[in-house]
């Protein structure tokens, strides 16, 4: 597809699956919403101890601000993604309830003035996602920017909804894939080029162990 034709695809699917999302009743995106925080905090269990960067939702994107008010009460670090400038990779703020807040492009907050951080996972919200594990933002390429500039990658966790799959988005040699995707169905994880489902993890004692030994070691390594 030439660039053009692949901006205005891009463009046109972008809006289809807000729109989509945005027509969900409020608490049908709740349970879908209390579904992916289970599935997260069953499935990686290292994020109650990891530096975590996660987005501000915008657009009835999943919320991940309930999980990580939990996560912080067994001693994360949660943060948020700030733009320092147009087209440079992100840096992440530590950020928690009484942390000032900024508004920022396209009026997301993000922290004024606290600490830097680097995340060792990131919650990433997708507009939509791929059989392949790319996603689709909002254009401006930042997330791909700073995980292609990152020297210690940080463990990435696509979160999404079952409604915005697509069988491509025609990824370009710039975009760079998830590691895993959870939606309100279960989890996925990225194996050789393709997206696996691994079902919906069990409570403690289940028998899905597969992103759970995976991600902490992610998370234990700093890589």
């Amino acid at each position: 597809m030439q660039k053009e034709a692949l901006q205005s695809w891009r463009r046109a699917e972008r809006e289809r699956l807000i729109a989509a999302r945005e027509a969900v009743a409020p608490a049908v995106r709740d349970a879908w919403r209390r579904q992916m925080d289970a599935h997260l905090e069953r499935a990686f269990p290292g994020l109650a101890r990891a530096v975590l960067a996660f987005c501000w939702p915008i657009r009835a994107e999943y919320d991940a601000r309930h999980l990580a008010k939990t996560l912080r009460a067994s001693g994360a670090v949660t943060a948020l993604p700030v733009v320092v400038a147009p087209r440079q990779p992100l840096v992440f703020r530590e950020w928690h309830p009484g942390v000032e807040l900024a508004r920022g492009p396209l009026g997301i907050p993000y922290p004024a003035g606290s600490r830097e951080v680097a995340p060792q996972a990131v919650l990433l919200p997708m507009n939509g996602w791929d059989a392949a594990g790319f996603r689709l933002g909002y254009g401006g390429g930042y997330f791909d920017r700073t995980l292609a500039a990152a020297t210690g990658r940080p463990l990435v966790i696509g979160v999404s909804h079952e409604l915005a799959r697509l069988p491509t988005i025609h990824p370009q040699p710039w975009d760079v894939p998830v590691d895993y995707v959870v939606t309100e169905r279960g989890v996925y994880r990225r194996d050789a080029g393709a997206l696996a489902f691994l079902g919906a993890p069990e409570p403690a004692g289940g028998t899905l162990a597969s992103p759970v030994c995976y991600a902490d070691e992610r998370i234990a390594r700093g890589d």
